[in-house]
C-alpha cells in the first residue's frame, strides 16, 4: 500500500478508535447493543469520552482535503455486499445535509477550506462515501459515487448574498461537532439545521446602527491619535455620518438593489460631513471624518479573505473575492468621488496622510482599538459570550503592533507579526471553547485593517496625484497580504504544533488535488 494511503488509513483507524456506542436508528433511537456494522450508512459512531470532538474533526478533515481524492481511504473499510450498501434515500439525505451545512457556512462567512472540511466531515461520519465537496465563492457542490463503475451524483447550491453572521457560524460548528461525535441521526441533524436557519440575530437593529457609528468614531481616534476638543468633535461627526450611512444603506437594501448601490449610498454622508467640516476656521480634519465614516465600508477584510483563500489553494474563489473588492471600491468611489472632487476644487482642506507610524497617544489609541473591535464584532453578529475573548485578542494584537512600531519597526512587518499572534491565539480560543476561529480573529484584526490606506490612496487620485495614489493602494494591498499570511501562519502553527487530542499528524502531500 502506498505511503499516503497508509497514512490516511491510519488516520481513519485512529479516528474510529474506542468507538463502541449503540448505533443510532433512522429516527435517533438506539439499536440493539451489538457492534455496529462498518458498512452502516447511518448512525454516526461516537468518539471516545477522553477525546474532545470539538477540536477533532477539523484536524482530521484538513489532511484529507489536502490529499488527492483518489488516495483518500474509503469510509467503512472492507467489502460490502449489495444488501449492506447505503440505500439511495439514505445517501440523498446525507448528501443534502452536507450540502446545506456547506451553504450556510459559506453564507455566514467561513473560508472555503473550512466549508469543505465541514462538508467532508458530515459525509464521512454518516459513511456516505466516497464524497468530494467543492466550494467556490458563491457555490457549494458535493459529488457522490456509489461504487466503481457507478455514475456519480452531484448536487450543488448557490449562495446569493453571503454575509458575516458569526453567531450562526458558531451554531453550525457546534452542529457539525455533535454530528461527528455520534450524537445525531440524519433526521435529527436536519431538524437542528432548520433551527439554525431560523436563527435570529443576537442584537436589535438599533444596536447595529449604534455599532456602525461607534466603529467610525473609534477609527477617527485610532487614526488621529489625539484627545483634544477638536478630536472629540471629529469623533461625534464621524459617528453621526456613519449612522446616517447605515440608515441610507438599509433604505436602499429594502428595494433589493445590488450591493454596489448600497455601498455607494452608505459612503455619501461621511464625504459630505467631512467636506463641510473642512470649510471652517477651526482647522478640523475632514479627512479623518471621512476615513472613519468609511472604515466599515472599505473592503479591507474581503481583501484579507481573498489572500487567505489564495494561500489555501482556492484560486478561483480568491480571484472572485478580489473582483468583489474592486466592485466594493467602485461603490465607495461613486459615493465619495463626486463629493470629494467638488470639495477639493473649492478649497476643502483634505490633506493626504496615512495612519501614524508613531503612536501619538498610546492609551487613547488602545482604547479606540478595543472599541473598534467591539463594534466590529457586534456588526458581525458575534455571540455575546465570545465578546470578552475577542477583546482580549484585539488588545494583544494592537499592543504587539504598537510596541513594534514604537520601537521603529516597519508598519507592514509589525502588522504581519501582530496577525500571527492574533491568528494563533484565536485558534487556541476556538479549540478551548469548541468553536470556529473566525469570530475570535476577524473583529480582533479590525484595528489593523488597511481601510485608511485605501481611502488616502483614492483621495490622492482625486487630488491629481496618481503616483501617491498607487503607492497608497500598494501599501494597502501589502498590509492585507501581511494580515492574511500572519493569520494563516498562526492557524497552521496551531494545527502542526498544538494538535487536538488524538488527532493524527498532518500528512505530507505528494502532489496536490486540483484546487478551485
Amino acid at each position: 500500500m502506498p505511503e499516503h494511503e497508509e497514512r490516511g488509513a491510519r488516520a481513519e483507524s485512529e479516528g474510529r478508535a474506542g468507538r463502541r456506542v449503540p448505533p443510532q436508528g433512522r429516527h435517533g433511537e438506539a439499536a440493539d447493543a451489538e457492534e455496529a456494522d462498518p458498512g452502516r450508512p447511518l448512525g454516526p459512531p461516537g468518539l471516545g469520552r477522553d477525546v474532545d470532538p470539538a477540536a477533532r474533526w477539523p484536524d482530521l478533515m484538513l489532511p484529507l482535503l489536502r490529499t488527492p481524492t483518489s488516495a483518500r481511504p474509503l469510509v467503512g473499510v472492507g467489502k460490502r455486499d449489495r444488501d449492506g450498501a447505503p440505500a439511495p434515500a439514505e445517501v440523498a439525505a446525507v448528501v443534502d445535509l452536507a450540502l446545506l451545512v456547506g451553504e450556510l457556512m459559506l453564507a455566514y462567512g467561513e473560508a472555503a477550506e473550512g466549508v469543505e472540511a465541514a462538508m467532508l466531515a458530515v459525509a464521512r461520519t454518516y459513511r456516505a462515501g466516497p464524497c468530494d465537496p467543492q466550494v467556490t465563492f458563491t457555490r457549494v457542490a458535493i459529488s457522490y459515487q456509489q461504487g466503481p463503475g457507478e455514475p456519480p451524483v452531484t448536487a450543488e447550491r448557490t449562495v446569493h448574498h453571503p454575509a458575516g453572521d458569526y453567531a450562526g457560524l458558531a451554531a453550525l460548528f457546534r452542529l457539525v461537532t455533535q454530528i461527528t461525535a455520534g450524537g445525531l441521526a440524519v433526521d435529527a441533524a436536519h431538524r437542528r439545521l432548520r433551527a439554525v436557519r431560523r436563527h435570529c440575530r443576537h442584537y436589535p437593529a438599533w444596536a447595529l446602527v449604534v455599532s456602525s457609528g461607534l466603529l467610525a468614531g473609534a477609527a477617527t481616534l485610532l487614526i488621529g491619535g489625539r484627545s483634544d476638543a477638536r478630536a472629540w468633535l471629529v469623533f461625534v461627526s464621524a459617528v453621526v455620518a456613519a449612522m446616517a450611512g447605515h440608515w441610507l444603506a438599509a433604505l436602499v437594501g429594502r428595494h433589493d438593489l445590488p450591493e454596489f448601490y448600497r455601498i455607494a449610498a452608505a459612503a455619501t454622508p461621511a464625504a459630505v460631513v467631512g467636506i463641510l467640516m473642512s470649510f471652517n476656521q477651526l482647522h478640523l480634519r475632514g479627512s479623518v471624518v471621512i476615513t472613519g465614516g468609511l472604515y466599515a465600508l472599505l473592503p479591507g477584510w474581503p481583501m484579507v479573505a481573498a489572500v487567505q483563500d489564495g494561500l489555501a489553494g482556492f484560486y478561483l474563489t480568491a480571484a472572485a473575492r478580489l473582483l468583489e473588492v474592486v466592485y466594493l471600491l467602485a461603490g465607495v468611489i461613486v459615493g465619495v468621488m463626486t463629493v470629494l472632487y467638488v470639495g477639493v476644487n473649492n478649497g476643502a482642506d483634505l490633506a493626504t496622510q496615512s495612519v501614524p507610524t508613531s503612536l501619538a497617544d498610546p492609551p487613547l489609541q488602545l482604547a479606540a482599538a478595543i472599541l473598534l473591535a467591539l463594534a466590529f464584532a457586534v456588526l458581525l453578529n458575534t455571540e455575546a459570550a465570545t465578546l470578552p475573548a475577542v477583546l482580549v485578542n484585539s488588545t494583544a494584537g494592537w499592543t504587539t503592533y504598537a510596541v513594534l512600531v514604537g520601537a521603529g519597526g516597519e508598519p507592514i512587518m509589525a502588522t504581519g507579526l501582530a496577525a500571527v499572534l492574533v491568528g494563533l491565539s484565536g485558534q487556541l480560543m476556538a479549540r478551548y471553547l469548541g468553536s470556529s476561529a473566525l469570530p475570535f480573529v476577524t473583529a480582533a484584526l479590525g484595528p489593523l485593517l488597511p481601510g485608511s490606506l485605501l481611502y488616502f490612496g483614492l483621495l490622492a487620485f482625486v487630488r491629481g496625484e496618481p503616483e501617491t495614489g498607487l503607492s497608497g493602494l500598494g501599501r494597502a494591498t501589502a498590509t492585507a497580504m501581511a494580515l492574511a499570511i500572519g493569520v494563516n501562519l498562526g492557524r497552521e502553527a496551531a494545527r502542526l504544533f498544538l494538535p487536538a487530542t488524538g488527532a493524527p499528524p498532518p500528512a505530507r502531500r505528494r502532489g496536490g488535488r486540483h484546487r478551485r
